[in-house]
């Protein structure tokens, strides 16, 4: 049955009000293209302290970004209440491409991959040469993520006073990566931040290491005018210390162009998110030689091309070496 007749005009047509007075969905969403640009400086349950135009912001994150998170260092894009006065909230509606990514998971096993900093420049994997001992293992995972996800690695060996960095250096002399060794007493008179500060320049560094190696100890010295809490006692039955700092925080160095990100110290270092076919681009003087190499190589198995490339005087030996053992590492835990 018709409801009405033939020769109906628009007003006669009956529309359902809008109960909740709301506008209707689209999907077109705004450009805002008057968005300020920033820096995530930390981020604490779901607000973020951004850096916009020298002047710290806390936000959150748009609706409209669903569910890409924004981590430390994430260059965003704001509106909103960008005064960052008291009790002001901006909204971040655009998060940039990224040009390095550390990222991590819980375990082996884990199968979700956590964001750990991104947009850095190079990874400081801080040590202690004694108490707690030195962990090759976790230090070689460190390098993995650090060669896949973009950013250059730094060593920095602490407690030099406690035992000697000779056997340890030697360990990765063939990777060719800077170091920076410190003593607790140099780290007390300010020699050690001066040293270590000179790496860092004009760079992005993030900072990451076991808990009770002194990290953030040397944070706190190299930004003494943002002090983080220090890190506790190293138990004297596990040879660990404990967790002191509880996120990531972007810290300017303030003399010299450059920015610290402190990170929570770590006990396991998971590698699930990693592809191994990625770890040889750290390995310049070895990447031609995989040419050769079978289908998904895994570069540590009898048809692999490196032996020859190797044989054939191409690269150093150790080079291969130090290759294999850092794509091993993925398949062992950090403690072994």
């Amino acid at each position: 049955m018709r409801r009405y007749g033939k020769h109906t005009d628009e007003d006669d047509i009956r529309t359902r009000p809008n109960r909740k007075g709301n506008r209707p969905r689209t999907n077109i969403r705004p450009k805002h293209e008057d968005a300020a640009e920033g820096m995530v400086l930390t981020v604490d349950r779901g607000r973020l302290t951004c850096l916009v135009d020298g002047r710290t912001v806390l936000a959150m994150k748009a609706r409209e970004l669903g569910r890409k998170a924004a981590v430390v260092g994430d260059r965003v894009a704001l509106v909103g209440d960008l005064s960052g006065q008291k009790d002001t909230l901006a909204r971040i509606v655009r998060i940039a491409e990224r040009t390095s990514v550390l990222r991590r998971t819980a375990d082996d096993d884990d199968p979700y991959e956590r964001v750990v900093v991104a947009n850095a420049d190079q990874l400081a994997i801080v040590t202690a040469l004694a108490d707690p001992e030195p962990r090759p293992r976790l230090i070689d995972r460190c390098l993995v993520a650090a060669y896949d996800g973009g950013l250059d690695p730094l060593l920095v060996l602490t407690k030099s006073d406690l035992a000697p960095p000779d056997k340890l250096l030697e360990l990765y002399g063939d990777l060719d990566i800077p170091h920076v060794v410190t003593s607790r007493a140099e780290l007390a008179d300010g020699a050690a931040a001066d040293r270590v500060r000179e790496q860092l320049a004009g760079k992005i560094t993030a900072f990451v290491g076991h808990s009770g190696v002194g990290k953030t100890t040397l944070v706190n010295a190299l930004v003494p005018e943002d002090r983080r809490r220090t890190t506790g006692h190293v138990n004297a039955v596990t040879g660990r210390g404990r967790h002191t700092t509880t996120s990531a925080l972007a810290l300017p160095l303030g003399d010299v162009a450059g920015w610290v990100v402190d990170t929570p110290g770590i006990r396991s270092f998971g590698l699930a998110h990693i592809d191994p076919s990625r770890v040889i681009h750290a390995f310049p003087d070895l990447e031609p030689g995989t040419a050769g190499c079978p289908r998904a190589c895994s570069h540590d198995e009898p048809d692999c091309a490196l032996d020859a490339w190797v044989t054939e005087g191409h690269a150093d030996p150790a080079r291969l070496y130090s290759l294999r053992r850092l794509l091993a590492t993925r398949e062992r835990r950090d403690g072994d």
